[in-house]
């Protein structure tokens, strides 16, 4: 049994400081994860040397795997800190921000470009007015049965971090699996099917779904097992339909 617990953070005091390395030992508890181990630390922020310190910056909100907001590469691997369970890893435990997204602080990262790669290719169902629209749109079990796994996307980032295609945060660059799998979801809603051409235009941009290169990191590293690799063929598809079509019309 683990007496102890040895972690060590990849540090930056601000976007434009240094990254440096802090090392903190912690008393084993029976079912620790990551996030209890940063819980520890900002309780005692004292390095294994014994140094005082600051607590680390992180992000965090649900602790049930749901809101996605506590990813962080641990021990090299993009994954969610608070089902990451300590007795199953290997120690030390290197925690570091995850690399595709600007730092803001120690392991907090900024997602932005994510949720605007999201508005981009509008990623909701519409619905104007608060007046009564009678019964909602019915759809096929077979259809809910596609949808269903779509919508356990949790924006939490991985498959961003994982892509060797996405290699920064600006306009042109590839959204990613996340923004095209929700594509393909709205898509489906028939509400939803009323601006598929608007977002597959949007995917038929620079940054698009053909920038897809078919690593297929992107589904090992997933938290909720979206079949990602799927979206991606479906929507492709869409967008060579949409374009033929675009072609012929003139």
């Amino acid at each position: 049994m683990k007496q102890q617990v040895i972690v060590k953070v990849k540090r930056q005091v601000s976007p434009q400081g240094s990254p440096y390395w802090e090392e903190f030992v912690l008393k084993w508890r029976p079912a620790m994860n990551v996030i209890i181990c940063l819980r520890d630390i900002a309780e005692n922020p004292v390095t294994r040397d014994g140094k005082k310190t600051t607590p680390v910056s992180y992000d965090s909100n649900c602790l049930e795997e749901v809101c996605g907001s506590c990813a962080m590469l641990v021990n090299g691997k993009a994954r969610m800190a608070c089902s990451a369970l300590v007795d199953k890893l290997e120690q030390p435990i290197r925690l570091e921000p995850m690399s595709k997204f600007p730092v803001i602080r120690d392991l907090a990262v900024d997602r932005q470009f994510m949720f605007e790669s999201l508005k981009r290719v509008k990623a909701w169902i519409p619905i104007d007015g608060t007046y009564d629209l009678g019964e909602g749109p019915r759809m096929a079990p077979e259809t809910q049965e596609k949808a269903y796994p779509l919508s356990r996307c949790i924006s939490c980032g991985n498959c961003l971090e994982v892509c060797p295609q996405v290699t920064g945060t600006e306009r042109g660059d590839f959204v990613g699996a996340a923004i095209i799998s929700q594509v393909r979801l709205f898509n489906m809603h028939p509400t939803g099917a009323m601006h598929a051409s608007e977002r597959i235009s949007a995917l038929m941009e620079p940054g698009g779904v053909q920038d897809c290169a078919n690593a297929q990191n992107c589904v090992k590293a997933c938290p909720k097992d979206i079949p990602l690799t799927e979206s991606i063929a479906e929507v492709n598809r869409q967008a060579w339909k949409q374009a033929m079509l675009g072609w012929l019309i003139g």
